[in-house]
């Protein structure tokens, strides 16, 4: 079988479908399908975009209105009130307020009189969730599925694929891996997990024939003022960027999973984050700012 490979752009970062086939014009429609797929995503639940159905949600806020949402987005929602129950308030979908206010382009640190407002624009357990009905209290509220979402869309390219007659292959959206099926000749595929510090190089091989891998870190959308690393995922508590692991990778049944797992990790930081990837019983591994490393993954090189 020959490998195939579809590169393009979407979420904000590099992606690419490789699929494994013996007829080109089957793959390069399966992949035109996914790329639709994923591209439909970025299109809703973007908070970068103005006037799209996420938008439209927030533009809800304050008014007490109850906002009826689809069987997707429902969902979604139920997986985030979970991840916000198991991490301590510390995954919180209402931390958009934060996450715009934390500009990492700008190069500027949020005065702590901006950052106590957005705080105060922040908190799930403000919100009335009456699935499929969420209604938003407090004007200026809003909802980020950036914890998600990226994750979901990979494991939605990869069922389409295999929907579409593809058993073999897998989808990387900024380098969260979404496996379609395993080589024709069984054998895994090889994914690469980055030196934080240095990411040019890599730290590990990790083998992969089923399900997801996801990584979260400081090192690849991070604002560094003053000699002081800021990363992207803000703690919704103290709304300010966490301070935890360089990096976290875990394994799972899917990449959404995996990417819930990852996230948390570097929400509760080092010491917690370490016990709750041992706890969830998961292949993982993770790299703090020194470069030490934790887990029970070993690599494949």
């Amino acid at each position: 079988m020959d490998l195939h490979r579809y590169a393009f752009s979407s979420m904000g970062c590099p992606c690419e479908i490789q699929l494994e086939t013996d007829f080109e014009s089957g793959a390069s429609a399966a992949a035109a399908k996914a790329q639709a797929e994923v591209a439909r995503l970025d299109e809703k639940y973007s908070h970068y975009r103005s006037g799209n159905w996420l938008a439209c949600l927030c533009a809800s806020a304050g008014s007490g209105r109850a906002v009826e949402l689809d069987e997707e987005a429902t969902n979604l929602v139920d997986f985030a009130a979970a991840l916000h129950a198991q991490s301590a308030g510390r995954f919180d979908i209402t931390a958009g307020a934060l996450t715009k206010l934390w500009d990492l382009q700008s190069g500027r640190v949020p005065a702590q009189a901006q950052i106590d407002e957005a705080l105060a624009r922040t908190g799930w357990h403000r919100v009335e969730w009456r699935r499929p009905y969420l209604t938003l209290p407090i004007a200026g509220m809003h909802i980020d599925f950036g914890g998600v979402v990226k994750e979901y869309a990979a494991d939605r390219a990869a069922e389409i694929c295999r929907q579409n007659g593809v058993a073999h292959g897998v989808v990387d959206l900024g380098g969260d891996l979404a496996v379609i099926g395993a080589h024709a000749d069984g054998s895994a595929w090889l994914a690469g997990i980055k030196a934080p510090r240095s990411p040019e190089k890599v730290y590990a091989s990790i083998e992969l024939d089923r399900g997801g891998l996801a990584t979260s870190g400081d090192y690849e959308r991070v604002m560094i003022v003053d000699g002081k690393r800021y990363s992207h995922i803000v703690d919704p508590l103290r709304g300010r960027p966490v301070e935890s692991f360089a990096s976290v990778s875990v394994l799972a049944d899917s990449c959404l999973v995996a990417g819930a797992a990852s996230t948390l990790a570097m929400l509760l930081g080092v010491e917690r984050g370490a016990e709750y990837l041992r706890e969830l019983d998961l292949p993982w591994l993770a790299l703090d700012a020194d470069g030490r490393a934790r887990g029970n993954i070993e690599s494949a090189t």
